[in-house]
C-alpha cells in the first residue's frame, strides 16, 4: 500500500455537489483533491436542472432553503462562467404546474408564491397542452440549468483551472481514523492500487454510495430513467411540471423528460421498457403531440434519498469528517447553498441566523434514536 501527501481538502464523491464543494474551497486558495468512482454516475448528470422550488411544492425549512440556493445561484453561476468559459444555460424561464380541478390547486404547498392561470390561459403559456388540465400555477420565479451539457462540464473546467486535482476511478474503502479523528481514507485506485491518501480535513458527499463509506447515513438510492425528444425550438418556452411527469425545454429544442421514481430499484442499472413506456405516457399526458417527436437519448441515475427526503448537511460524530449527501430530487437547486454552508461552516466562519438553522435542520443527529 502505498502513501500519498496529505491534502488540504478532500471531497470524497465527484458529483455536482462535491465540484460545488471543490470549487469553492479552490476558488478561496485551498488544496483540494476530488476522489470519484464514476462522476457519469452522479445524479448531476442525471437531473434536469430544474430550479423548481415553488414548482416543486417545498415546504417549511425546505423551501426557505431553497429560496436562499436560488437566490445565490446567478452570482455563484456567473463566477463559474467566467472561471470556466462555459455558459451554463441559466434561465429563470417560468415553471406550470397543472391541475385537473381548483381543489388540488389550492391545496398545492406553494400556491400563494403562484400566478393563476385559468384554462384559457393555461393553453395559451402551453400551446397544446392536453386537454384534461383546467387549471395551473405560473411560477416565473423559478427556472432552469442545463446541468446536464453545461454546468457539470463548466464545474469540472473551473474546478481544474483554480487546482483543483481528481482522482476519477477511485473508490473509497474505509476512513481511516485516529481516535475518533479523521487522517484520511484508503483508497482503491483505477489502477488496481491501494493507497493511503491523508487530509486535514474531508467531506463526504458521495450520493446515493455515501452509506457505503460511512454506514451512519441513512441514505438509499431511489433511480430515476430520463430520456429526451427533440422538438421545435421555441415551441415549449416554459417548463411543465406535471405530477408525475415534468418537460424541460432547451434552448435548441431539446425536451429534457424525466422521471420515474423507483424506491425499490436500489444499483439496479439501465433503462426499462416499463420505464421508458411511463416516460411516453407522461408525456402524453401533458403535450400530446410531443408524443412523435424523435427520441433523441435515455439514461437512468440514482437520487440520494433519506427518510425523510431531506439533505444531511455539517458535521459528522467523526472530528474532521463532514457531510453533504442525500439532496435527493434537487441537488440542482442546493448547490449553490449547500457548497456556501460548507465552506462556512469547514472555515468556522461566523454564521447567520438562517444558516444555523438550517445546520441544524439538516443534521445526521435528528435520526438519532
Amino acid at each position: 500500500m502505498t502513501q500519498e501527501t496529505k491534502n488540504s481538502i478532500l471531497i470524497i464523491g465527484g458529483g455536482l455537489i462535491g465540484l460545488s464543494i471543490a470549487y469553492e474551497f479552490a476558488r478561496n486558495n485551498f488544496k483540494v483533491l476530488v476522489l470519484s468512482k464514476n462522476r457519469n454516475e452522479s445524479a448531476g448528470f442525471v437531473a434536469a436542472g430544474m430550479l423548481a422550488t415553488h414548482a416543486e411544492g417545498l415546504e417549511d425549512e425546505l423551501l426557505k432553503f431553497g429560496q436562499e440556493s436560488q437566490s445565490l445561484i446567478p452570482k455563484w453561476i456567473k463566477s463559474i462562467e467566467q472561471d470556466s468559459s462555459i455558459e451554463c444555460g441559466l434561465k429563470k424561464c417560468g415553471i406550470v404546474v397543472p391541475f385537473k380541478n381548483k381543489k388540488d390547486l389550492e391545496e398545492f404547498p406553494t400556491y400563494e408564491y403562484g400566478k393563476y392561470l385559468n384554462q384559457k390561459k393555461l393553453q395559451t403559456e402551453i400551446h397544446g397542452i392536453n386537454s384534461i388540465w383546467k387549471h395551473g400555477l405560473l411560477f416565473e420565479q423559478d427556472g432552469q440549468i442545463d446541468n446536464r451539457r453545461r454546468l457539470m462540464r463548466a464545474l469540472e473546467r473551473a474546478c481544474s483551472l483554480n487546482g483543483v486535482e481528481f482522482h476519477e476511478g477511485s473508490e473509497v474503502k474505509d476512513l481511516t481514523l485516529e481516535e475518533n479523528k479523521l487522517i484520511g481514507a484508503k483508497v482503491l485506485c483505477a489502477t488496481g492500487e491501494l493507497k493511503k491518501i491523508y487530509c486535514e480535513k474531508a467531506i463526504l458527499c458521495s450520493g446515493a454510495w455515501s452509506k457505503k463509506i460511512f454506514n451512519k447515513i441513512p441514505v438509499f438510492p431511489v433511480k430515476g430513467q430520463m430520456l429526451s425528444i427533440q422538438g421545435p425550438t421555441n415551441f415549449l418556452k416554459r417548463v411543465i411540471f406535471g405530477p408525475k411527469t415534468y418537460l424541460v425545454p432547451r434552448d435548441d429544442g431539446l425536451i429534457v423528460v424525466g422521471a420515474t421514481v423507483e424506491k425499490d430499484s436500489k444499483f439496479t442499472q439501465g433503462n426499462t421498457p416499463n420505464g421508458i413506456k411511463e416516460l411516453q405516457e407522461g408525456i402524453c399526458s401533458l403535450l400530446p403531440e410531443a408524443v412523435n417527436w424523435p427520441q433523441m437519448e435515455h439514461w437512468w441515475g440514482f437520487r440520494p434519498c433519506t427518510p425523510d427526503f431531506q439533505p444531511i448537511i455539517g458535521k459528522s460524530e467523526i472530528e474532521n469528517l463532514f457531510l453533504a449527501t442525500g439532496h435527493y430530487r434537487n441537488g440542482v437547486l442546493f448547490s449553490a447553498i449547500t457548497s456556501n454552508l460548507l465552506f462556512k461552516l469547514v472555515q468556522k466562519t461566523s454564521l447567520k441566523k438562517t444558516e444555523k438553522i438550517f445546520l441544524e435542520k439538516f443534521s445526521l443527529d435528528r435520526f438519532k434514536t
